[in-house]
C-alpha cells in the first residue's frame, strides 16, 4: 500500500529511486531494481534500517507477537533458500491464507485483516519503520489473525508460501516506476504471474489496484492472456472493492484528480 512513511536513505550503493523523488511512494512496492551488489534483479531497493526511538519501541515491544523472523541470506531482506516455514505453527491454527504484498505503514492491511477473522493474514514487507507501525496498529486494531515477514515479495512467495495454498492475494498501489525507462523494473510480469499462479489455489483471487492507466493497462496485459488467470470483470476493470478502505493516498490522488484502477483476477 502505498502510505506517507519516514523518509530514508538508499543502502549499499542502491541508485536512487522513484520513492525517493516520491516520498509517498511506498519503498517496497512493486518495481524492479537492478544493483551491481546484489544477484540479477530484486523487487525492491534495500534502504537504510534505522529506526527512530519511537519506532524502536513499538519494535521491541510487538515482534516477538507478530513478526515471523526467519534466517537470511546474505541480507536483511532475503531469506535462507534452505529455510522452510510451518504457517499453521506460526498462527497457531490451520485457516484460509491471505498474503498481501508490501502494506506499507498498513493502513488498509490491519482493518482488512479485523474484517476476515476467519483467514490468516500474511504481509510481507521490507521497510523496518513500515513494520514497527504495522505492528502497532495491529495491536491497537486486537487482531490476533496477521503476521509479518521482512522479505521481498519474489523469495516470500517462493520460498515461504504454500504451492496452491494461497486462497487470496493483494496486491495495491505497487511503485508504478512511471518513466518509460523505468518501466522495466516492474515487478509485475509474465514470470511473476507464473510465480503467483504456482502459490494460489483454484478460484483462489488476486486482487490489485493502482492509480497509474498505463500500468493498470501492463497488469491486464499480463494477466489477462495468462493461462493461469480469468478476469473476474472480463473485457475491463473491476467496481473499486469495497473492502478495500481508502487510505490517505488514495483520497490525495483522488482528490488530485487521478482516476483509480481496480483489477480483479481468479486462478482458473
Amino acid at each position: 500500500m502505498i502510505l506517507a512513511h519516514d523518509p530514508a536513505t538508499a543502502a549499499d550503493g542502491a541508485e536512487p529511486t522513484t520513492s525517493q523523488a516520491h516520498p509517498d511512494r511506498h519503498p517496497t512496492a512493486l518495481g524492479l531494481v537492478e544493483q551491481k551488489n546484489r544477484r540479477g534483479v530484486v523487487s525492491f531497493v534495500r534502504r537504510s534500517p534505522r529506526l527512530t526511538p519511537q519506532q524502536q519501541r513499538l519494535w521491541d515491544r510487538f515482534h516477538d507477537q507478530w513478526l515471523i523472523e526467519v534466517p537470511r541470506h546474505g541480507n536483511s531482506t532475503s531469506i535462507d533458500p534452505h529455510h522452510g516455514i510451518d504457517l499453521a505453527a506460526e498462527f497457531g491454527r490451520s485457516a484460509p491464507l491471505i498474503i498481501e504484498i508490501g502494506p506499507g505503514m498498513g493502513e488498509s492491511l490491519v482493518p482488512m485483516a479485523a474484517a476476515r477473522p476467519e483467514a490468516n493474514v500474511l504481509a510481507f514487507e521490507v521497510y523496518r519503520p513500515a513494520i514497527a507501525r504495522i505492528m502497532a496498529k495491529i495491536d491497537r486494531q486486537g487482531n490476533d489473525n496477521v503476521r509479518i515477514i521482512q522479505a521481498n515479495a519474489v523469495e516470500g512467495l517462493r520460498q515461504l508460501a504454500p504451492p496452491a495454498g494461497v486462497d487470496e492475494l493483494w496486491m495495491f498501489f505497487p511503485d508504478p516506476w512511471h518513466k518509460s525507462k523505468h518501466r522495466k523494473r516492474r515487478l509485475l510480469n509474465h514470470d511473476f504471474a507464473e510465480l503467483v499462479a504456482s502459490r494460489l489455489r483454484p478460484a483462489a483471487v488476486w486482487r490489485l489496484a493502482t492509480d497509474w492507466a498505463d500500468y493498470a493497462q501492463q497488469m491486464r496485459t499480463v494477466l489477462d492472456d495468462h493461462e493461469a488467470f480469468e478476469s473476474l470483470h472480463p473485457g475491463g476493470y473491476a467496481p473499486r472493492w469495497d473492502a478495500r478502505p481508502i487510505t490517505k493516498f488514495e483520497q490525495r490522488g483522488i482528490d488530485e484528480g487521478r482516476e483509480i484502477f481496480d483489477l480483479a483476477y481468479r486462478r482458473r
